[in-house]
């Protein structure tokens, strides 16, 4: 017997129809918190959004004492720490509803030092100092609090530790130290090696108070973007404990996916839920991935997909970096890594895994053990925002000028559309003509194998496009397949004088590298290309179409 119409087996049965409903009333849209880092605000002001974290603030007090977190610029680290604050000095009114409410003894209130580097930019020892005198002034006068007689403002470390202890002794609890951008005046100088050191030994100076004060604290809480080694700059401070790449405290700064279809559920309406997540999702430390609020909260005001995050701070040091050290930028879709190399990082041994790692240009997409503590990681790009943004910067470090690189990028994508290869040859020999001779007697990134592919992938990366690198089939790996508007294009790259005797379109076709895509039934296009370190050009590019397949 067939199956019945819902509505009519209702009818037969002279059941009365249900009301039709109204349609749901719109959510209430609320205003964006965008740039404000200041967790009074949020609370008291009406009708913010505000993603509470509360309950990860508390499980870390009840755990430990003394912690360090690193996460890239914009990503609300800030806002921790004004929460941290408010909720040591026990403002209970700014907590109701939120996890903390029932969890924490408002009894309890301890004097706070919060030390904050976000603001302005240092440029000597000096400044730093003097701006160090002035925040332990304030924090005199809020507490009550003056310099021994006999104490010199100019001893810092002192000035420190005994405003700890002053602190401690007035308000009758220990007291909490909340370090906002504590790397920030070392990475503000990271172009000029002795500056940088200037600031790496005044603000270890500082914090070296630290340890000794422990008795005088409660809680100390550090932030900033880059990982610098205990060794040279928390010299003994042993007792911070770093939760950066703890599984459970992944989300502890960012927005993730359920807070998105909840808190901002009224501000969903009109975007690609898809979209969203594949342009602003996916930075990773272990457990659970998020987004970067200021990327979302920008999109959900402008209504319009772009790079907000990136916008805010070109990476004109890491684009060096790479370049100087001949860095193959098709591998930074699949990095693998140690924790140690994702740690290196100092003013004279910056690792270029460690400082794409804490800047939030990669991040964590996979993790093994293959023996007993020999951990690996594999890093990545967060999301499509970031991918084609870093690439299309990297475009200008491969010597690519940037109205030539943008103008090539727009030709590309029309180049795809309509599958002409013949144009896509004619493009890039062209492109890499526009490279100034000088360029290459002043960079010896021309030198080595990988520098033609590279620019070649960062072109296609700048676009944002679905590229598979170092593609792996049962005969071998394929260089660079790229999925596009129904079409499938396997890429092949040789230089000619490192492989005289290997041509690019031959290996396409006697691996069978198009055999892994034949299922797709869509049309697979072989493109081999050969480069030439003499002529600094593509001095070979041969194109074959497969038929489509059923």
């Amino acid at each position: 017997m067939g199956s019945i119409p819902i509505a009519r087996s209702i009818r037969a049965y002279n059941v009365p129809m249900a009301p039709t409903p109204s349609p749901a009333a719109p959510l209430a849209r609320r205003k964006l918190p965008i740039g404000i880092q200041t967790f009074r605000k949020i609370r008291e002001a009406d009708g913010y959004y505000y993603v509470d974290k509360t309950g990860l603030a508390i499980d870390l007090i009840e755990q430990g004492s003394s912690y360090f977190l690193s996460r890239p610029r914009r990503f609300g680290k800030s806002l921790l720490l004004d929460t941290f604050k408010d909720l040591f000095e026990g403002r209970q009114e700014l907590f109701t509803g939120l996890a903390a409410e029932t969890r924490w003894d408002w009894s309890q209130k301890h004097p706070v030092i919060r030390v904050s580097f976000s603001d302005g930019v240092l440029r000597n020892r000096a400044e730093l100092d003097q701006r160090i005198r002035e925040i332990l002034r304030q924090h005199r006068v809020a507490l009550a609090a003056p310099l021994p007689e006999g104490l010199p403002d100019t001893d810092l470390a002192g000035n420190f530790s005994d405003l700890i202890a002053q602190a401690h002794q007035k308000a009758g609890q220990r007291a909490v130290v909340l370090i906002d951008e504590y790397d920030k005046p070392i990475l503000d100088n990271i172009n000029d090696s002795p500056a940088a050191l200037e600031m790496r030994e005044g603000l270890k100076n500082l914090y070296s108070v630290l340890k000794g004060s422990d008795a005088h604290l409660k809680f100390v809480f550090l932030t900033g973007v880059s990982k610098f080694s205990k060794v040279s700059l928390f010299s003994g401070l042993n007792n911070l404990t770093d939760i950066t790449l703890e599984a459970r405290y992944s989300a502890l700064c960012g927005y993730t996916d359920a807070d998105v279809e909840t808190v901002f559920a009224p501000e969903l309406e009109g975007l690609d839920r898809k979209e969203i997540r594949q342009w602003y999702n996916g930075y990773n430390w272990l457990g659970t991935s998020v987004y970067n609020p200021f990327d979302l909260l920008l999109l959900f005001r402008s209504r319009v997909f772009r790079p907000y995050w990136f916008e805010t701070g070109t990476p004109t040091f890491l684009v060096k970096l790479l370049s100087d050290r001949h860095f193959f930028t098709p591998d930074l879709a699949r990095l693998h890594s140690s924790m140690a190399l994702l740690s290196a990082f100092d003013v004279d041994q910056i690792e270029p895994e460690a400082l794409l790692f804490q800047a939030g240009y990669l991040t964590v997409s996979h993790s093994s053990e293959p023996l007993p503590g020999q951990w690996v990681y594999t890093l990545g790009y967060p999301n499509r925002e970031v991918e084609s943004s870093l690439n299309a910067a990297l475009l200008g470090g491969f010597g690519a000028p940037e109205r030539s690189s943008f103008e090539a990028r727009i030709q590309l994508i029309d180049l795809l559309k309509t599958v002409n290869l013949g144009g896509l040859k004619d493009l890039f020999h062209a492109f890499y003509a526009t490279i100034p001779h000088d360029w290459y007697r002043k960079n010896e990134l021309a030198h080595f194998e990988g520098y033609y592919a590279s620019i070649f992938y960062s072109y296609f990366a700048a676009l944002g496009l679905n590229i598979r690198l170092e593609d792996t089939t049962n005969k071998g790996r394929i260089d660079m397949a790229v999925l596009f508007n129904g079409n499938v294009f396997l890429f092949e790259f040789k230089v000619v004088e490192l492989t005289p005797e290997g041509r690019a379109m031959q290996q396409l076709l006697d691996k069978g590298y198009a055999d892994k895509y034949q299922a797709r039934g869509e049309p697979i296009h072989l493109i081999g290309v050969e480069f030439s370190k003499t002529s600094r050009n593509i001095v070979g590019f041969e194109t074959q179409t497969l038929p489509r397949t059923v």
